[in-house]
């Protein structure tokens, strides 16, 4: 028996280990069951350090894309400009010389000054929204639910905010001030949703392959934004001939368009309700811009690390391309050499400053209420999150094995109830609707199983808050590769999608393509939900009218075929095959003649029919085989055991 050491001698456990024992034995342990889910302070620290790294680039995109939108800006931060723009408005004096008011034009390219710096502002109010609102939406979850996921403003729905119902510099349908009142009021029925239990039952009203592929369009979206210039690469440009082509050129070699009217005297004027462009069409230099290719190597770091499941692989393209962008006179500087850029990079120079937000918090406004464009928005706001979020809750879950044999999972009410206040925070802030993000897979593989992954990652948010200066100076060629790459990652549910089966494959493909072709996340929707309605109407019809007794004596021919199959059944059993064989290849080939045309899941005669195909065929397969047995000792090793192909039934 071995003898015991004095407590003097013994191996004292590493500090760690100590760490993971007191934190587990105390309340907080217990408050967030450690050892229930057998798990560990550190590992959950760890957990969370691994989800904050991987989904940081949030902060940067998403205040990008929204500051697309104009926000709070206006004509009115438009300023007066000198008719010889070589000169300040305050120079502008002496014969031939005059002051410009400004226009709706002042917002599009080229943008008026005033403009540009409320936008730079907008950006640094946007930062901090994204900050606060993803902060408090991961306490809210972590102390709620206890589960270790975290959440963002969710992109996708900040691209339908910023380009479909706001509109590109507050050229949409609704102004930026009502579309976060349409956030806010779908915040308020997701959350009463989720208090009575229905979410989970609503989200499954929607068409299986809409649901599906929908993320996938949302991905294809996203890929083609990064491609763009505006907030990405820029390979991808405008053509008058083929609409979009090759482009990459240098912002010198490119152009903006704009409806134009030439009146008699030779003066051109801008078409009434027509806005200018961004600098979207290449002159020429394709494939030569500079910031392109240094976007391009950020791609293939980003690519690289994610084949290899590098941890924060997004924020190492982001750091590499933003680094390299932040050094002065050269052909890739995020701070040229004009006002707009020396402002920017005296604010960068900053380093650390706590920017108190200005203009987005409390910005909503119901004045638009009465607007079918309003409602439009909600609707689509409310659909999307109800899709994505209850998608993504229920896939984080299985992941972590928290999913019972019902399909429910320990903690789902609060989820739901944190994931609608934290829209409705969100909103108040300035930011489009708040979701949990798929990014907090990366946590859960690394061990998070309790909300203090979730508590970690808003540590994280609240320290990136004090570094405003540096997120504001992200160039859009930094954010153009993770856009693209989340596309890659969001096309994985395609695979979930039936193409073999027309009814389900042709609306999940209009769902997909008309998202990204229609810059528009809505009529993805729409185009996809009414396709599948349209070419379910035949089988919806059918099956009403048997419900009904209108097609009563089909019915019972069915039940007719249905003796017949049983008595070949029978025959089969015993031998007498050959006399019935004539009465079943009909309904054979009638089978085939479905597999062709697809699964049509609400008619009942198929289904039907299905199932007595099966058990014949096993008769047949059994009864082939017995005989091949007996005639045949040593059969051919290269034909069928079963014989089935040379069977007279086909």
């Amino acid at each position: 028996m071995e003898q015991e050491l004095p407590s003097s001698t013994r191996p004292k456990p590493k500090l760690l280990n100590r760490l993971n024992t007191y934190v587990g034995s105390s309340r907080v342990g217990k408050r967030f069951k450690l050892a229930e889910r057998n798990s560990t302070f550190t590992t959950e620290l760890r957990a969370g350090t691994a989800t904050f790294l991987t989904m940081a680039y949030i902060l940067a995109v998403n205040a990008s894309i929204l500051s697309d939108s104009g926000g709070t800006c206006s004509v009115s931060d438009c300023v007066p400009l000198c008719s010889n723009p070589t000169l300040l408005p305050s120079q502008c004096t002496g014969p031939g010389l005059r002051l410009i008011q400004p226009d709706i034009t002042c917002k599009f390219d080229p943008v008026n000054p005033g403009y540009a710096a409320c936008l730079e502002g907008l950006r640094k109010d946007l930062i901090v929204a994204t900050v606060a609102s993803s902060l408090i939406g991961c306490v809210i979850m972590g102390l709620m639910a206890n589960l270790p996921l975290a959440l963002a403003p969710g992109m996708g729905t900040n691209a339908y905010f910023a380009y479909t119902a706001v509109g590109f510099h507050g050229s949409g349908s609704i102004s930026y001030q009502t579309a976060l009142a349409a956030v806010f009021i779908e915040g308020l029925i997701f959350l009463f949703i989720s208090a009575i239990g229905f979410r989970t039952k609503l989200a499954k009203l929607v068409p299986k392959p809409v649901r599906i592929s929908s993320s996938a369009g949302i991905g294809l979206f996203l890929a083609f934004i990064g491609l763009q210039n505006n907030q990405g690469l820029g390979l991808v440009g405008y053509s008058p001939s083929t609409l979009v082509t090759l482009a990459a050129c240098p912002s010198s070699s490119r152009a903006s368009l704009a409806p134009v009217i030439t009146s008699a005297n030779g003066t051109v004027a801008l078409l009434a309700g027509g806005s200018v462009s961004g600098d979207i069409m290449c002159l020429h230099g394709r494939m030569e811009s500079p910031t392109f290719w240094l976007g391009i190597v950020g791609f293939v770091i980003i690519a690289y690390c994610l084949i290899k499941n590098v941890k924060g692989a997004m924020i190492y393209g982001i750091v590499f391309v933003t680094a390299v962008s932040w050094f002065r006179n050269t052909e890739v500087t995020a701070f040229p050499n004009t006002t707009a850029g020396d402002n920017a990079h005296d604010y960068f120079k900053k380093i650390v400053d706590v920017h108190v937000i200005k203009n987005t918090a409390g910005a909503l406004s119901f004045s638009g209420i009465s607007k079918g464009h309003f409602w439009e928005a909600l609707v689509t706001f409310l659909y999307v999150d109800i899709l994505d979020t209850t998608g993504t809750l229920y896939s984080m879950a299985r992941f972590a094995g928290f999913v019972d044999e019902k399909g429910d999972f320990e903690g789902q009410y609060f989820a739901f109830m944190s994931d609608a206040s934290a829209i409705v925070i969100g909103s108040l802030l300035g930011t489009s609707p708040v979701t949990v993000f798929i990014e907090s897979s990366t946590g859960i593989r690394e061990g998070g199983r309790t909300g203090l992954t979730a508590i970690t990652v808003a540590v994280y948010f609240f320290f990136a808050m004090f570094f405003t200066p540096l997120l504001a100076s992200i160039p859009a060629w930094a954010v153009g590769p993770p856009l693209i790459l989340v596309g890659v990652m969001m096309m994985e549910a395609v695979t979930e999608i039936d193409w073999g089966d027309m009814r389900e494959a042709i609306p999940a493909f209009v769902t997909m393509i008309l998202m990204p072709l229609t810059y528009s996340v809505a009529y993805g929707l729409i185009g996809g939900i009414g396709t599948y309605v349209v070419l379910h109407l035949w089988d919806w019809g059918e099956e009403g009218m048997v419900k009904f007794g209108f097609l009563k004596r089909k019915v019972e021919e069915e039940e007719e075929e249905v003796n017949d199959t049983k008595s070949i059944i029978i025959g089969l059993s015993s031998g007498r095959v050959s006399d019935d064989l004539g009465k079943m290849r009909p309904f054979v080939q009638d089978r085939n003649r479905t597999e062709v045309d697809g699964a049509r899941d609400l008619d009942l005669r198929i289904k039907r029919k299905r199932k007595l195909r099966s058990l014949v065929l096993n008769e047949i397969d059994a009864k082939t085989q017995t005989n091949a047995t007996i005639s045949s000792p040593n059969p051919d090793p290269t034909r069928s055991l079963t014989g089935r192909a040379h069977h007279p039934l086909f």
